[in-house]
């Protein structure tokens, strides 16, 4: 058998598909969050799980298990689509965890590896903004690169002498509000798009405002930005006064939210060492910095390496693989030019006509009423035979006993909308006078929010379902996690640990284990073929 090791491993998906072929033995995962870590020690026996990728010794796991035959996992990467966050961070840290898997791969030098990923990982959105210690690499390995404009401040919030502030660390770390106070203004700012909402979020936060303006109003600056920042907080005074009305606060406050999300910008750009070549006030202020693409910086540097990779990426359907939801992946599959000196991904076996349903998923729970609590599933649900069920619920039914079949309460407005709701339909379906009292702007809700799932279609992708408030095709309420857990295909032995949200969300962010084995059994197959029988100590 080949010797794995999982990076982020989540609750093992990857790792999972991988295993089903028996053809590879999970020595060790990455995984740093403790309910995914408890789950993925439930699930792989005898796996040594571990925390922070980063602190990871793989000389010592080479000490521990010998040479590692195929390294495999889904680094996070946010790239510029992590610029829109509540403080509109600039730069995601997650970048760095691409950088661990790349450690990884050039410490191990496994046969093969494979990473999976967003299909946005490909895009020109995933970029790596140029720090110091990427000049040499990049250019060592030519790399390309190009200027990117980072967006730091609209054109209407510009003033004389913001350039002069950006280009001073010093400055720009001055005029920066404490996160916690920030933190308690953006609620307000963010709250004033909805007046009922807004009076909603002054009210409960008014004693912890009271103690910022008190903190800060004695500040008697005359700089530009301190002076924005002293206008907000004689706004929320005078509100609290009865000066002004709850509709005039938004105006006020707004200018000193947007400076203090540039400054933040800027302070997250000196942090990490990122090299800004100039700035410019054309349409607005903006950082003009080097950047290059992720997928080019793998590529790159695995492909020119010593005894290099060839690689081959596509982004791919789980629908083609035999899921029931049309879940899009970037996968990156790479195998030593010494072993091979081609290497695919695997075509899916599904067409459009043939791809499995929400109803091949899950239809067989229908008349099995979930749990509320998550300690009431402890010993879980005793499963009951059930008669001409489709190959896929028979596949996934491996356990007599049903676990996480368990789901939120419906409140009352939720279930006047889930009632309202037809096969397919979303938020958007319901009524005006339906749509109220949830979403600050309920124009901008996305399709998949409250989103009644059709039987007779593969899913959309599956995410934190709780959160989407997805619902069941025939039944008022919402989909369970194993029913969740069903549609990414992970059988019912497959117990998820922690919190009932946690467990959502562990089943959200999971490779779909039938498409994981089809990459395995291909990769296995390439490996086979072209490796002597002996070769391998591990085989």
């Amino acid at each position: 058998m080949y010797k794995v090791i999982d990076l982020f491993a989540g609750a093992g998906g990857l790792s999972l598909g991988f295993a089903q072929t028996q053809q590879f033995e999970i020595k060790a995962a990455f995984e740093n969050s403790p309910y995914m870590q408890e789950t993925y020690r439930k699930n792989h026996l005898n796996v040594d799980v571990m925390g922070d990728v980063c602190a990871a010794d793989y000389a010592e796991i080479k000490k521990k298990y010998g040479e590692i035959d195929v390294v495999i996992g889904g680094p996070p990467c946010q790239g510029f689509s992590n610029a829109n966050r509540q403080k509109n961070h600039a730069v995601s840290q997650n970048n760095m965890l691409v950088k661990q898997y790349l450690r990884a791969i050039l410490e191990l030098k496994p046969k093969a590896f494979v990473m999976e990923n967003v299909g946005m990982l490909k895009s020109d959105v995933h970029r790596f903004y140029m720090e110091n210690t990427d000049i040499e690499i990049v250019k060592q390995y030519k790399i390309p690169v190009k200027i990117t404009s980072l967006p730091l401040l609209d054109e209407k919030y510009t003033f004389e002498g913001v350039i002069e502030i950006l280009k001073s660390p010093e400055k720009a770390a001055e005029f920066l509000w404490d996160e916690k106070d920030y933190i308690e203004l953006n609620v307000i700012y963010k709250a004033a798009k909805n007046e009922k909402k807004l009076k909603t979020a002054l009210e409960k936060h008014e004693k912890k405002l009271k103690k910022i303006i008190n903190k800060h109003l004695s500040d008697h600056s005359t700089e530009y930005i301190p002076m924005e920042s002293q206008k907000a907080l004689m706004a929320l005074s005078n509100f609290y006064e009865g000066k002004i009305s709850a509709s005039e606060i938004k105006d006020n406050i707004e200018p000193a939210i947007m400076y203090q999300r540039m400054l933040s910008k800027i302070q997250e750009i000196y942090n990490n060492h990122i090299i800004v070549k100039s700035f410019s006030k054309e349409k607005g202020v903006q950082a003009c910095i080097e950047s290059f693409a992720v997928f080019d910086y793998l590529k790159g540097i695995l492909e020119k390496t010593d005894d290099g990779y060839v690689i081959d990426s596509d982004i791919l359907c789980a629908a083609d693989y035999g899921a029931p939801q049309k879940r899009m992946r970037f996968v990156v599959i790479g195998i030593k030019r010494s072993i091979s000196a081609k290497i695919a991904l695997p075509k899916g076996q599904f067409d459009k006509d043939e791809f499995r349903t929400v109803r091949d998923a899950i239809e067989d729970l229908e008349d099995i009423n979930p749990f509320f609590d998550i300690d009431e599933d402890a010993e879980g649900i005793a499963l009951p035979l059930k008669e001409g069920i489709g190959e896929l619920a028979e596949s996934l039914r491996d356990s007599e006993t049903l676990r996480n079949h368990v789901v939120t309460k419906t409140t009352e407005t939720a279930m006047e909308r889930f009632k309202a709701l037809k096969q397919g339909e979303n938020f958007h379906s319901l009524k005006e006078n339906m749509k109220s009292n949830t979403y600050t702007d309920a124009s901008r809700t996305q399709n998949t929010i409250y989103l009644r799932l059709n039987y007779d279609e593969p899913s959309g992708t599956v995410v934190n379902v709780r959160k989407s408030m997805w619902i069941h095709p025939t039944l008022n309420r919402a989909i369970s996690v194993r029913e969740a857990a069903r549609l990414q295909t992970f059988p019912d032995s497959f117990v998820f640990c922690g919190t009932k949200d946690k467990q959502y969300q562990q089943v959200g962010n999971a490779v779909p284990p039938i498409m994981a084995k089809a990459i395995a059994e291909k990769l296995a197959k390439v490996l086979n073929d072209n490796l002597p029988k002996d070769a391998d100590d591990g085989r």
